[in-house]
């Protein structure tokens, strides 16, 4: 087993894990329950720390990947552009929840504060999202319409 290997184990929990916190979230909204509401902050918590070595086994893959058949450096410089980016703002998520939850940890969250983390978890999961596409389309061909993704100074 290489880096890469525990990149590509790693690299669904980020993704998922926000978009499980967000719907936690908006489900402790949606139902007034301070424990959902707490719970999903935890998520957003344990979001960031898998985020971690998700991140920092991505340039070890790149390094193994980069030059095999059909992997586009474009590709791969798209992917850890928009990783870095979703990176930091796991780690931001991550962090303000935190706080939240030491800050409210004797009174419930005001729902402002809970409201504008939601929002928050929107933007990350959407950057998260498109990160992992971006990822996908370094080696997985049946999602790039079957060729590999070029830049058009590749093919020159």
């Amino acid at each position: 087993m290489n880096l890469a290997h525990i990149h590509l184990l790693l690299n669904h929990l980020p993704p998922l894990g926000v978009l499980f916190g967000f719907l936690l979230l908006a489900a402790g909204l949606a139902r007034k329950s301070g424990d959902l509401v707490r719970a999903s902050l935890v998520t957003f918590v344990l979001v960031a720390l898998a985020a971690v070595p998700t991140y920092f086994t991505g340039e070890p893959a790149e390094k193994i990947v980069e030059g095999m058949p059909g992997v586009s450096e474009m590709a791969i410089m798209d992917h850890e552009e928009s990783a870095e980016a979703s990176f930091v703002a796991a780690l931001v998520l991550g962090a303000l929840s935190c706080f939240k939850l030491i800050f409210y940890r004797r009174r419930e969250t005001p729902r402002s504060v809970a409201v504008a983390t939601l929002v928050l978890a929107l933007v990350v999961t959407g950057m998260m999202a498109w990160t992992a596409h971006l990822g996908g389309l370094v080696r997985h061909t049946e999602i790039s319409g079957g060729a590999a993704v070029t830049s058009p100074a590749e093919k020159d």
